[in-house]
């Protein structure tokens, strides 16, 4: 009996050792991990409601921070920011003025743990975008007397992978798919909505903490 009471006990305080050395491995890198990336807009997809609008906004590239924090090895949620864009705006191909955006997006993330060398995710969530500083071309303004409305709310897809180089860093691929629109007015009646609607490819480092 002795025998077997130590025996059981061995085998518990090497099972007990086993998942704590498992336990503090994965928790190692800690719950949060900060992204820098640099990013390229491509509004080709966007549009306007209004065929004789014809709006669009120039690509470009914008750098991009984001912060994750990790719920468990697999869910997290990514707050991801930028500074206001500067964004030339276009009608049937010709500049016709300027804007300012600031599309602060925060995503709800699976992240997948059983591939080797690599951790894909994906994520979706939330979009709100702030436009300021709109300024439409002086023979424009008094033409059309243009405005567009300062809030934009809309959904966020996003596909990515985490590449381990070193202990708690990362080498990240990030596409994300955002929403953006916004009603256009002239003379204070609404003429239609704009559909910015970019696709972000994106390349940067993360740290793990």
């Amino acid at each position: 009996m002795n025998k077997t009471l130590l025996a059981l006990a061995a085998v518990c305080a090497m099972t007990s050792g086993a998942a704590f050395a498992q336990q503090s491995s994965a928790s190692a890198e800690g719950p949060l991990m900060l992204r820098v990336r640099a990013v390229h807009l491509n509004s080709a997809n966007g549009g306007s409601t209004n065929p004789n609008l014809d709006l669009s906004i120039n690509n470009k590239w914008l750098p991009e921070v984001d912060v994750s924090y990790f719920f468990t090895p697999n869910l997290a949620a990514e707050l991801i920011l930028t500074y206001p864009q500067k964004q030339t705006i276009r009608s049937a191909g010709a500049d016709i003025g300027s804007l300012k955006h600031l599309p602060p997006t925060l995503l709800a993330q699976y992240h997948f743990t059983n591939f080797s060398g690599f951790k894909p995710y994906v994520g979706a969530g939330i979009n709100y975008t702030r436009f300021s500083s709109v300024r439409f071309n002086p023979a424009v303004q008094t033409a059309l007397g243009p405005s567009v409305d300062k809030s934009s709310w809309g959904g966020a897809l996003q596909v990515g992978v985490d590449i381990p180089l070193a202990r708690n860093l990362y080498l990240n691929f990030d596409v994300k798919k955002v929403y953006i629109s916004t009603d256009v007015h002239s003379h204070g009646a609404k003429v239609g909505k704009f559909k910015v609607d970019p696709v972000l490819a994106g390349v940067g480092l993360g740290w793990r903490f």
